[in-house]
């Protein structure tokens, strides 16, 4: 659950990017920070007492090098205030404010076997026919599925897996006798 000071955060960087069109500039820097907060060894850096602040600070000039000063002002805000922890949250917030502010929604996939490039793209479309939406796919392969597709976007379920039609089967064999 996020902190509230992350969502806090998250919110104000959404609108003044949104603000100043800068929603993929900003996005952008978000990603270079979590990177940065999700190494173990920076995190590990960015946490000791015994390294100056003006040495943390000046790893996050560079990691933002290219990145928008606002950007920079907001790292340099938390490490101030020992909040680079929530760089994370902020992002994956920020990330989702960004997909409702464009229409996307995510649908989790599973599959028996990895999707071609094509049958990814088939099914991204009849999924957005489907949910009158941008889909964003995020895929994962499950063998115990045996074949065929789950698709969750939101609370909706699709389940066309061959597991799932070999149970509703066997139900209706049992019924039947």
């Amino acid at each position: 659950m996020a902190s509230n000071a992350a969502k806090r955060y998250a919110q104000a960087v959404f609108e003044l990017a949104r603000e100043r069109g800068a929603l993929d500039a900003w996005q952008s820097d978000l990603t270079d920070l979590t990177s940065l907060m999700n190494d173990r060894l920076a995190a590990a850096f960015f946490a000791d007492p015994n390294v100056a602040p003006a040495r943390k600070t000046a790893v996050l000039d560079k990691v933002l090098a290219d990145g928008q000063p606002e950007a920079r002002n907001l790292a340099h805000m938390l490490l101030e205030r020992e909040r680079l922890g929530d760089v994370p949250r902020i992002a994956e917030i920020f990330e989702e404010r960004l997909r409702a502010e464009r229409g996307i929604v995510i649908a989790e996939v599973t599959t028996a076997d990895p999707l071609s490039a094509d049958g990814e793209a088939m099914l991204r479309e009849r999924l957005q026919r489907l949910m009158g939406k941008q889909i964003e796919l995020r895929l994962q392969v499950d063998p115990s599925i045996i074949g065929g597709i789950v698709a969750r976007v939101g609370d909706l379920v699709i389940d066309g897996s061959v597991v799932s039609q070999l149970r509703k089967l066997r139900a209706r064999l049992a019924t039947a006798s």
